[in-house]
């Protein structure tokens, strides 16, 4: 009898072990499956390592560039002193590029928060919700879509004005619609499934329907959707502040490039003040993207399948 008991005991700790082991690999399983990404970890480093320079860029910059006291000989090339030379004002050119990486990308990255949560919060309401929540949302939706981003950027920017909050409050006001139409589809979708049904039944709240079963259904959508966004929002940042309607008190990488364009940095020959702004747009955004496309086939089960038997046709060529 002892040892029967014993038995079970050591039995029901393997089950548990077991269950443990599971949930561990269940909730760790995108992590892992990014960090087995080729792409996904690429755009991951690269991610990071710019969210680390905009943590640390007061102590990563080698001069303040906002202070007029730390400026240098006008359009020096790149030297001993100052890396990347020194651009039209005499502003270190690395430092402003270390301190616009902070201001980038809070734009970029809250803009993409509040668009996620915006259009979340909508597409489920019109979903869910139908009737003339449906209505009133798609048709400013449809108003939205309709509108030429563009222009009405810069419209609202010279009403409102040009600091970086206005600026992340345009993007937001103007971007949550395309989002909110996918949100509202997927919904549509998943309101209909058996388990979101057997809730309705058994009398839960149409917020707690919407809060644990309909949201956890278009997560993944909404969290790729977010991190490709992010992207967007960095490049509409840096075209805004190149057309001179970011904020003036602020550096940023696209009023970086603006000043060099009005500086004539092409015709005088001065390339340390246009390529590193535009390369660290164009690496920065590549991060965003490479790590957005690597979630969404991890997330999505169909484009994960696809993925892993592309991957094992591969190793069956490379092995003939």
């Amino acid at each position: 009898m002892l040892a029967t008991n014993m038995a079970n005991q050591v039995q029901t700790l393997e089950q548990m072990k077991t269950i443990n082991l599971d949930g561990l690999r269940e909730r760790f399983r995108v992590p892992f499956a990014l960090a087995r990404h080729s792409s996904g970890r690429w755009g991951l480093i690269i991610v990071l390592l710019i969210c680390f320079v905009a943590i640390f860029a007061d102590q990563l910059a080698p001069f303040d560039p906002y202070n007029i006291e730390q400026r240098f000989q006008r359009g020096l090339p790149p030297n001993a002193q100052n890396w990347l030379g020194t651009d039209g004002s005499g502003i270190d050119v690395l430092s402003a590029l270390v301190q616009g990486t902070r201001i980038s990308l809070i734009v970029g990255i809250a803009t993409a928060l509040l668009i996620s949560f915006t259009g979340a919060l909508a597409g489920v309401a019109a979903g869910y919700l139908g009737g003339w929540v449906d209505i009133v949302l798609m048709r400013t939706v449809d108003i939205l879509m309709c509108i030429p981003s563009l222009p009405l950027m810069i419209v609202l920017a010279a009403y409102l004005g040009t600091q970086f909050w206005v600026i992340i409050f345009i993007f937001v006001i103007l971007g949550w619609a395309g989002l909110a139409r996918l949100i509202r589809a997927q919904v549509l979708s998943v309101k209909s499934r058996p388990y979101v049904e057997s809730a309705i039944v058994a009398g839960a709240s149409t917020w707690r329907v919407m809060w644990r079963h309909i949201l956890p259904a278009v997560s993944s959508l909404v969290i790729v959707n977010g991190v490709l966004m992010a992207s967007g929002m960095i490049l509409a940042e840096a075209g805004l502040s190149f057309l001179g309607f970011g904020d003036p008190k602020a550096i940023s990488w696209g009023k970086m490039l603006s000043q060099a364009q009005s500086g004539s940095a092409i015709l005088l020959g001065m390339w340390w003040w246009i390529l590193p702004p535009g390369l660290a747009i164009v690496l920065t955004t590549l991060g965003f993207l490479l790590l957005g496309y690597a979630l969404e086939e991890i997330m999505n089960p169909y484009l994960h399948k696809h993925h892993i038997n592309m991957k094992a046709i591969r190793q069956k060529k490379s092995r003939r």
